[in-house]
């Protein structure tokens, strides 16, 4: 992973990430350096808050990484996984129905996600959602397309 750029985010910037993760996920991050990196080659675009990775832009889009969405308490946006899916998603698969035991239902086709694990709530990946939360639940079908995982690149940065 190359950066190609770093530097620190304006008030403005700041409050629209916070006001877009507030509103996406009813997150509250709080930190007193905001440093926007840029990955050479990549679609993401990672945000250092007080020197760790907890949020990126995906396509543009404000979204927590991984380690961000673990340490906040999500309230929307998260599909739940069952403990067969674990290994699948923790490598970077995307998300199948049958492996889906609960869905936001307040997720829209398109929408960025969190994918949890059933037993300790641990987010494993985030993904877009193909379909929407209330349509997850079922028997076939690919319904959650991974685009960072536990593991990966982005959750390995170190600065």
């Amino acid at each position: 992973m190359q950066v190609s750029s770093r530097h620190h985010l304006r008030n403005d910037e700041v409050r629209a990430l916070e006001t877009a993760l507030q509103e996406g996920l009813g997150v509250s991050i709080d930190g007193d350096a905001y440093e926007l990196v840029e990955i050479a080659d990549s679609p993401f675009d990672l945000v250092l808050v007080d020197g760790d990775p907890q949020a990126f832009y995906y396509e543009d889009e404000p979204f927590l990484t991984v380690r961000g969405a673990n340490d906040h308490a999500l309230e929307r946006g998260v599909v739940t996984v069952d403990t067969g899916a674990i290994s699948f998603v923790s490598d970077g698969a995307d998300v199948m129905r049958p492996g889906i035991v609960e869905a936001d239902e307040g997720i829209e086709a398109g929408d960025l996600v969190a994918i949890a694990e059933e037993s300790h709530g641990k987010v494993l990946a985030i993904g877009r959602a193909n379909t929407d939360g209330s349509e997850m639940v079922g028997d076939s079908g690919k319904v959650v397309e991974s685009i960072h995982h536990v593991g990966d690149d982005l959750y390995t940065f170190s600065v």
